[in-house]
């Protein structure tokens, strides 16, 4: 099993989930976070007369499923597709990381591993 974390632009999660639903990928949560990565931050106006100001955290969101490793590359590829800006893409879209799941468990039945997600 893998956990695939994707952080993306809150303005494609729409996309990003009917993406995964179209893969098969029913199971998925999101929530929103702040931070910073590459790009450093942005620009901002504030007030009145067009000052700027630099904030260096960004609004975010992060999606999070847990998969059968058979899933693994329609799933990037369905992140990808659905939260890359039109043309080459820019800068901010997002990362996607993919790490091991060592145990999942249902509570409700008690089943384990792939049966549980």
């Amino acid at each position: 099993m893998l956990s695939v974390e994707a952080i993306i632009k809150p303005e494609r999660v729409n996309q990003v989930a009917a993406a995964l639903e179209a893969v098969g990928c029913k199971g998925f949560y999101y929530f929103n976070v702040t931070g910073q990565g590459g790009q450093g931050g942005v620009e901002v106006l504030v007030g009145r007369g067009g000052r700027t100001a630099g904030r260096s955290a960004v609004p975010k969101t992060l999606v999070r499923t847990i998969i059968d490793e058979s899933m693994k590359d329609s799933v990037v590829e369905a992140i990808i597709d659905a939260a890359r800006s039109p043309g080459e893409g820019a800068i901010g879209d997002g990362k996607i990381f993919i790490t091991e799941i060592q145990e999942a468990i249902r509570v409700r039945t008690g089943e384990k591993g792939i049966d549980a997600i």
